[in-house]
Formats: C-alpha cells, sequence, structure tokens
C-alpha cells in the first residue's frame, strides 16, 4: 500500500528557525543581509509571512563560512580526539546528529567515513578524528572554502530504464532516472511541486527511505518532456 511521504512544503521563519537550531530574530537578519550574505530569496508567502524552500537554505547554512567559534572549537584540542556523531554534529554547528546520518546515508561520498567503528552488538558506534572533521569543514562548499576547492556533488547511482517496471526506487535513484544532477535537486523540485505524480510514494526503500516504482518515475519522466 503506497505510504505517504512528508511534503516538503515552503516553510516560514519560525519553522526554518527551529530546523536550523537559530532564532527568529536571527533568520530576519540573515535575509536583511541576504545582498551581503547570499540568503536564499523567500519562494512564497502565507499572507505576510515570508515562506522558504528549505532545501535551499539548510544547503546555503551548511555552506556558510564557519564562525569564528566553531573554527576554534574544531581547531583545539588534539587533533587525533575522537569524536562520536554527536559532538560532531556540535562542532559543527547543527541542531543534533540526525544531520550527520542523513550525510551518510543519503549523500554517499559527501561526508567523510569514521575513522573508527566501535561494535556494540547490533548497534554500531562511529567515531572522527578532530582532524577530520576539521580537514572536511574546510575545504566543503560555501564562502570560507579554501582556494582550489571545489564543489562536487556525490555522483548519482547509473539507473537503467529497463528495469523491473515495479522495483521500489529511492531518491538518489529516482533523481538519476529523472534526469537531475543531484539528490538536493531533486528534492527541491519535488517540495516546489514540480513532481505531481512523485507526491505520493509507492513505499519505503531497504532503509527506510519513501521510494517510487520504477513505472510511475518513468511516467514523471514522460510528462516532464
Amino acid at each position: 500500500m503506497a505510504g505517504k511521504p512528508k511534503k516538503q512544503d515552503p516553510v516560514d521563519s519560525k519553522e526554518l528557525a527551529a530546523e536550523l537550531g537559530l532564532s527568529v530574530g536571527r533568520i530576519n537578519s540573515l535575509y536583511a543581509e541576504r545582498e551581503k550574505n547570499d540568503f536564499p530569496e523567500h519562494v512564497d508567502q502565507r499572507g505576510r509571512a515570508r515562506l522558504w524552500d528549505l532545501a535551499e537554505v539548510r544547503e546555503w547554512y551548511e555552506g556558510r563560512e564557519p564562525s569564528r567559534l566553531q573554527q576554534l572549537s574544531l581547531a583545539g584540542g588534539d587533533p587525533d580526539e575522537l569524536l562520536n556523531a554527536a559532538q560532531v554534529a556540535k562542532l559543527l554547528g547543527y541542531k543534533n546528529r540526525s544531520q550527520i546520518t542523513t550525510y551518510l546515508i543519503e549523500h554517499p561520498g559527501y561526508f567523510p567515513e569514521p575513522d573508527e567503528v566501535e561494535e556494540l552488538g547490533t548497534y554500531k558506534r562511529q567515531k572522527w578524528r578532530r582532524r577530520t572533521i576539521a580537514d572536511w569543514r574546510a575545504s566543503r562548499p560555501g564562502k570560507g572554502r579554501r582556494a582550489g576547492a571545489t564543489r562536487q556533488a556525490p555522483a548519482l547511482p547509473d539507473v537503467p530504464a529497463d528495469g523491473d517496471p515495479d522495483e521500489l526506487l529511492a531518491g538518489t535513484q529516482a533523481a538519476a532516472l529523472l534526469g537531475f544532477k543531484s539528490l538536493n535537486s531533486f528534492s527541491s523540485s519535488l517540495s516546489q511541486g514540480n513532481l505531481p505524480l512523485l507526491e505520493e510514494t509507492d513505499g519505503l526503500s531497504d532503509r527506510g527511505k519513501r521510494a517510487w516504482t520504477r513505472r510511475r518515475i518513468l511516467e514523471q519522466k514522460a510528462q516532464r518532456g
């Protein structure tokens, strides 16, 4: 039975602040200074409230130049100190460890693999050296990237169009089959209502992610022309 996904509707400043772990006042300040900081323009309005594409703002926020406090946190301490996902998230300024998990599952190759994995029965505790995170943060996309660094989105898988029409395909596979360059661009288009046939899912992937049948994705591709 098809499962209905959480539609990525545009969010207002209060919802955006909650997602990024900021105050509404900070969101308003960032927006007011958008000509200097490249903060994304709002995509819609709900009455007088501005609405933003969450994926677009999150991408901007994660690629911004690290604050002085974050720079000191990353640089300080033993470079070989092992940090768990929660500690890494805190150093990078994320609200919680879920962003690290999202990177590892949905964007393979983007975030560094853990330097150590501790087996705890059915649970695995992943840890990264401080230097690993500092090096990644210094070279990742954004205004603070070092000279010569270029942004490379994780490569999408090669997905054949002539496979089993009832096979369930997750976001990265759907993005590839539809001709998108990245999972982010696919997610953004989906949230904006540009892929109406995919507003409902056909089930979940092996990793519990929303998924669609190859047949439905190809129908959407044909509709897009």
